[in-house]
């Protein structure tokens, strides 16, 4: 088809179109527009593209470009005519053009809304998914500039461009005429499509994060001669976890006859070593890296490990040494940890990579761990490590990834790792700070579903960290986050309290709590704390000091087999005369008992018992394997509704990859000759012995309301529909107001307009300028009326007296109106109004705004002091569904005042849930409300009333969530 001969641009080169993206296999790709200057490229690329994939694209043998297609295919207005081009290396791997046509087929211009569009892939980049990143590409291109619909034609043996179009998820129609497949598709996006899209960045994400996690083959560039030093460290660390691939060190430096260091190759370069290499680890000052990664880029490196230092959190020189880097990298398709990265840790038995600064590979386990800091890093690698001190008794690590700047690999990126890893049954991350938020809690959501996330999230972003500006308090943030399902804490060392307990036991079924124990004081500390953090536990259990192991053991049976309770705390204290064999009883007695309902979560809480966690966690590796019943099997035994995901066990995986926390077990080590390690029990647990009843509470009531909140999302609600919203109604208001100017708050009358088209009913405020005014605006509202002073120091103040309510009739509202002109200024300075009264009820304040980093979030609390003072409020994302509102009026610390405190009558909560849906579905339907405040809002016992109303709004921020996949520009 021949475009009209119009070699002149009509727009200027879209730069914002330019994108990197992560491919099927999890290398990289750049996506750009094709120019005038792409000319040899273009011809270049054309000859590496095979004969039948040539015949496939012009439906005819088409062995060469003519001079006319060169200049056709490289002259685009931006507009009408689209190219763009897939690069690696700065050489084109795949192409896509769109063109528009009219009703007749033939080229047009707008408002023709239709193009058609054609691919051509590289035979050796087919199969890695290039066609379908493109296709998302171009398609949010045309929408862009008009076009909503796709037109593509396809010989049928193409089956491969075919599945392209087919599996993209959008409304389709197929046609076969003359021989060819036609097919029609909408760009609209849709369910389908949004969810194609991000299973293939979870699969694209998560290859590139394993390429890097499970390497071949791995090069150390930066090894000195001389022990000591960075990159001979990370060599050694390496070359001791007993990395099962092919290592390599190099430096430039090493002499030509050096054949090998250490025991391993030395190569001079990169470029030297004979066979591939699959990551590198760059230990080099940062002014020699971009020489290390460009050979690396040429010799097919995959991935890179940067751990110098030197640059976006050393300043704007070093942000933009940062910049180039990544710019660098992604240019030959490479994926970075770091700059400024401790490194990154796997150790699964099949790869034992440790390409670190950490002196000792972790013991192996089933922790996911994430660290931006390399400091955070060391602290939690060690907690986990040790045997002894803070938690006694430890789980393992399977993977480790401590980020530094994280310039390209990401908290994120990881997350869609560990999601489908089946290493990994828990993750930890330390976050100082989120790059991309509403991605981050869309991804935690999902992997919340099927494992535990928990995060400690720094106050803020820390130099060398591109976070996107949030307009959000830190505290709404993470009540985001635990909305989405995240387990959020506030120190590391609550961090591994709540892993080591969400590792081996399995989720409580509900609040309630048995306690039992040898110490009455240690138990009553461990009841209040149980209350103190909102659980139900009953009574604690005092065995007395006198108890033995057997008593224990009784104990713990009764109360795991007791229907009213979910979760059981034991207490221990020394008891005088016990020594190592006691503790190994009890050990013994504990883990019995937990194995005959091994449905429960059970922890300890011990006062300085290192024989007894030591007892406990050898007791695990000698644990009987012969003649154990089988979970349910025991009397009582009824497991829970979440627990199955999170009972593991493998008979399969060695004793010592096992974590060592306090441990399931049936016959303790002898002091003199411990026993060789056997494999555990397929239901062997471990179970966390915590040194204090604040630690093991704490952890156990994260346990709870994590548990409720995969109950909740397995039914997450609906966002209801409703026959009075006049969706297009709105959109035609907003549109006229936004041609009055970029952002603006809108007037009062507009306001109630707006509201009004979604079922929302402001009542009137008339201002009252002078007492006649008043008595005007009282008659035509009706009797009786409040008089509100809305100047802004006294506007929602009611506690400094400038309202004055329940005015009957005109002496009356006279009177009022002098009381406030004597007490607080003239007219002028009250800006009084008159507003008809409401029913009387409790005051509340509901609140939308679009935050460019979040997205959409409607925040809602009592009005005055509660909110304003102590910030009480709740925040969830939205759409918000009926469950959501149902869980938003209940999750505020004053929510009693609502429902009936200290005899008071409760208000209409239901009409309250109603009123925060139909604001979801305004700021939902409507991306340029930006902002909306209703306050007061009072609830009375039937309906509410909306007494106050502002709305701001703006252009629509960019929603990349919705568009086509792309790393973060640089």
């Amino acid at each position: 088809m021949q475009t009209p001969a119009d070699p002149q641009d009509r727009h200027e080169y879209p730069s914002h179109w330019e994108a990197d993206v992560v491919l099927r296999d999890g290398g990289t790709a750049r996506i750009r527009p094709i120019t005038v200057d792409d000319a040899d490229r273009l011809v270049s690329f054309y000859e590496q593209v095979s004969d039948e994939s040539k015949y496939y694209r012009f439906f005819a043998p088409y062995p060469r470009l003519s001079a006319k297609d060169v200049h056709r295919f490289t002259h685009h207005d931006f507009v009408d005519r689209v190219g763009l081009a897939a690069t690696i290396g700065g050489e084109f791997i795949a192409t896509v053009r769109y063109d528009r046509i009219g009703a007749d087929g033939t080229p047009a211009s707008a408002p023709a809304d239709e193009a058609e569009v054609a691919f051509l892939v590289q035979d050796a980049h087919q199969g890695r998914g290039v066609a379908s990143a493109l296709l998302e590409h171009i398609a949010a291109v045309a929408r862009e500039r008009g076009i909503r619909r796709f037109a593509a034609e396809v010989l049928p043996a193409n089956s491969k461009m075919i599945k392209v179009f087919t599996d993209a998820g959008y409304t389709q129609q197929r046609s076969f005429e003359d021989g060819v497949v036609r097919l029609e598709f909408d760009l609209e996006p849709t369910d389908r499509s949004v969810a194609v899209q991000r299973a293939r960045e979870q699969r694209a994400e998560a290859r590139s994060v394993r390429r890097l996690l499970a390497p071949g083959s791995v090069a150390v560039i930066g090894v000195g001669r001389a022990p000591g030093g960075v990159g001979r460290s990370v060599l050694g660390n390496l070359r001791d976890a007993g990395f099962t691939g092919r290592l390599h060190a190099v430096n430039q430096a090493f002499p030509d006859d050096l054949k090998e260091i250490d025991g391993v190759p030395a190569h001079r370069s990169v470029r030297d070593i004979d066979g591939p290499v699959d990551l590198a680890v760059v230990a080099v000052p940062a002014e020699h890296v971009p020489e290390a990664v460009t050979e690396c880029g040429e010799h097919g490196v995959q991935g890179l490990v940067v751990l110098a230092a030197g640059y976006a959190e050393s300043g704007p020189d070093g942000r933009e040494r940062q910049r180039a880097l990544v710019r660098r990298a992604r240019t030959y398709g490479m994926r970075i940890i770091g700059p400024n990265a401790f490194g990154i840790i796997n150790t699964a038995d099949d790869v034992r990579l440790n390409a670190s600064l950490a002196p000792e590979m972790p013991r192996p386990g089933r922790i996911g761990l994430f660290a931006q800091s390399g400091a955070i890093g060391i602290a939690l690698l060690s907690r986990l490590h040790r045997r002894g001190g803070g938690v006694t008794g430890t789980t393992g690590v399977s993977t480790f990834v401590s980020s530094g700047n994280r310039a390209d690999v990401s908290g994120n990126d990881v997350l869609q790792y560990w999601y489908d890893d089946p290493e990994t049954d828990v993750v930890l991350m330390y976050l100082e700070s989120i790059g991309n938020p509403r991605k981050f809690t869309r991804l935690a959501r999902r992997t919340g579903a099927a494992k535990p996330l928990v995060v400690v999230q720094g106050a803020g972003a820390p130099p060398g960290h591109a976070v996107r500006a949030t307009r959000l308090p830190h505290a709404t943030v993470s009540a985001l986050l635990r909305q989405a399902g995240v387990i959020r804490v506030d120190t590391i060392t609550e961090l591994v309290d709540a892993g080591l307990l969400l590792a081996r036991q399995p989720l409580p079924a509900g609040p309630r709590v048995a306690i039992l124990g040898n110490s009455e004081s240690l138990g009553l500390l461990t009841y209040d704390r149980c209350l103190a953090e909102g659980l139900r536990p009953a009574r604690p259990l005092d065995l007395t000091t006198r108890a033995t192991a057997g008593d224990f053991h009784r104990a713990l049976s009764q109360a795991l087999a007791d229907e009213s309770c979910d979760a059981v705390v034991v207490t221990a204290i020394p008891t005088i005369g016990e020594g190592a064999v006691g503790d190994a009883e009890l050990a013994e007695a504990l883990r019995s008992a937990a194995e005959e309902v091994p449905g429960k979560p059970v922890l300890v809480v011990h006062v300085e018992l290192g024989g007894l966690a030591e007892a406990l966690s050898a007791a695990g590796r000698t644990a009987p394997q012969a003649g154990a019943s089988a979970p349910g099997t025991g009397g009582g035994a009824h497991p829970p509704p979440l627990s199955a995901s999170l009972e593991r066990g493998d008979p399969h995986r060695p004793a010592e990859r096992l974590p060592t926390a306090v441990q399931a077990a049936a016959e303790a080590p002898s002091p003199a000759k411990p026993p060789a390690p056997q494999t555990p029990h397929p239901y062997s647990r471990l179970i966390p012995a915590y040194p204090a009843a604040e630690r093991a509470v704490r952890a156990l009531a994260e346990a709870v309301k994590y548990a409720q909140w995969r109950r909740e999302a397995a039914d997450p609600g609906k966002v209801p529909e409703y026959e009075d919203i006049d969706e297009r109604g709105a959109a035609r208001l907003i549109g006229a107001l936004l041609e009055r100017g970029e952002g603006l708050t809108i007037g009062v009358e507009e306001t109630c307009r707006l509201l009004g088209r979604y079922g929302i009913d402001v009542h009137r405020a008339l201002p009252a300028p002078t007492p006649d005014a008043a008595v005007g605006a009282a008659r035509a509202l009706g009797y009786p009326v409040a008089l509100k002073a809305t100047a802004p120091h006294l506007r929602h103040r009611a506690d400094l007296g400038g309202v004055r309510l329940d005015l009957a009739d005109e002496e009356q509202l006279r009177r009022a109106y002098d009381e406030l002109s004597e007490l607080y200024g003239t007219p002028e300075e009250l800006r009084p109004v008159v507003q008809r009264m409401a029913p009387r009820g409790v005051d509340t304040v509901v609140r939308a705004v679009i935050d460019p980093a979040a997205g959409a979030v409607v925040s809602f609390g009592l009005a005055g002091a509660a909110s304003q003072l102590l910030g009480d409020m709740a925040h969830r994302l939205v759409p918000v569904t009926d469950r959501d509102a149902t869980s938003l009026v209940r999750s505020i610390r004053t929510a009693p005042l609502l429902f009936g405190w200290r005899g008071s009558a409760p208000v209409d909560t239901p009409a309250l849930e109603e009123l925060l849906l139909r604001v979801s579905r305004l700021v939902d339907d409507h991306p340029e409300v930006v902002a909306v405040t209703l306050e007061p809002v009072v609830v009375a016992r039937q309906g509410v009333s909306v007494l106050g109303a502002t709305v701001r709004l703006a252009p629509p921020p960019a929603r990349d969530d919705l568009g086509p996949r792309t790393l973060p520009a640089y």
